[in-house]
Order: structure tokens, then sequence, then C-alpha cells
């Protein structure tokens, strides 16, 4: 069953759904030109909140390092997400001050973006359809990919089960399909979990869904 990764909190209701729903990871971001940046107090006090079983993401856009290390080292952080033109040198020079595993986020809009993607020496790579837009990209493109992704983009309740189904993908990312004006909806994450975990109840019990 996929992984979710509930991204873009920012209040302590968002976690205290995080924590009763079960998602696997949480999305801090430290962007400042997102509507969903968290200072670094806000993030420390959100992350005491956090459940243990659920690791904490730091989602960067082109940061300097050393803004990095200090939230990796102070354990509000336990994976490292790059969400802007980081390289593979900037990967290299992260990981000469922390071993926390990171996630290089691609933007996919063709076979060579999904070709770059698989080549990244990052832990993990998340593939989007851009940095916050909503919608999704052809996921035609990424059948060919071997390694395991997050999977991002325009993601909601209504269409989890199928990109469970389609891609079997190792986590789902999902953040503006889980709002309401703006802001995180519990129902919508409850839905949004829900529908991720239909398709393992249907391998379990397939006599209910005939």
């Amino acid at each position: 069953m996929p992984r979710v990764k509930f991204c873009g909190l920012t209040r302590p209701q968002d976690i205290i759904a995080a924590n009763e729903l079960g998602c696997d990871y949480v999305g801090f971001v430290f962007a400042p030109k997102s509507k969903r940046y968290v200072d670094f107090d806000r993030a420390n006090e959100l992350k005491k909140m956090l459940d243990p079983r659920i690791a904490s993401v730091g989602v960067f856009v082109n940061e300097k390092i050393h803004v990095i290390y200090k939230l990796a080292s102070s354990g509000t952080v336990d994976i490292i997400q790059l969400h802007g033109n980081e390289d593979e040198i900037y990967i290299k020079e992260i990981r000469r001050y922390t071993e926390k595993p990171i996630i290089k986020a691609f933007c996919i809009e063709s076979k060579e973006d999904a070709e770059a993607a698989s080549r990244s020496s990052a832990d993990y790579i998340l593939l989007d359809s851009g940095k916050g837009t909503g919608k999704t990209f052809d996921w035609g493109l990424i059948k060919g990919i071997k390694r395991p992704y997050f999977l991002a983009g325009g993601l909601s309740p209504d269409n989890a089960l199928d990109a469970v189904k389609e891609l079997n993908p190792f986590a789902l990312d999902v953040s503006s399909g889980i709002e309401s004006g703006g802001y995180k909806d519990r129902e919508k994450m409850k839905a949004f979990i829900e529908a991720v975990r239909m398709d393992e109840d249907r391998a379990k019990c397939p006599h209910l869904w005939r």
C-alpha cells in the first residue's frame, strides 16, 4: 500500500488530524514565497506535537545549505525535500553535513524529465506537475520509471485510488487537494487516506466489492 504525505501543514489542528489519521509523512514548507510557509519556530512547535511514527519533511527551494543543516541537526526535520533547481553538486554538498534522507522534486513535462528524475542520486524522487499548480500531469510519462517515487500534483480524494491502481507509487503527496479555503480540511484528509487504503481493503476482502 502506498504511503501518504500530507504537505504544507501550518497549524496545530493539522498535526492533530495527521496523528489521528495515521499518515506516514507531513511536510513543512520553508519557502518564504509559499502561502504555506512556516518559520523555524513554528515548525519546531508542530514537530513536538507530531506522532513520532510520522516523519517530518522539510521542503526547501534553493535554500542555503547551512539553513537546511540547522533544521536537520535540530531534529525538526527528518527528511530533506529539495523543490527548486538544486543539482547533483548541491545534493553531494548536503551529504557532507547530514545523513538525513533527501527527496528531490522534478516537474514532469516530458519523457526526458522522467529520465532525468530516474538518474537522480537523491534517496527518493518526487514527480510533480509543477510548484503548487494543483493539476495532474500525464501519468503515462512516468510508467517506465523503475525506482520508488513520491507522486504529487493535483491529487485529491477523487483521484487518489486511480493513482494507486494505475501507478502504485511508493507514496502519494497531497497538499491543495486536502484544503478548503486555503487551510487543511480534516474531512478531506480523512477521505484521502480512506481512498488510498481502499485498494488494500479490496485485496483483503474481494467478496465485499463484487
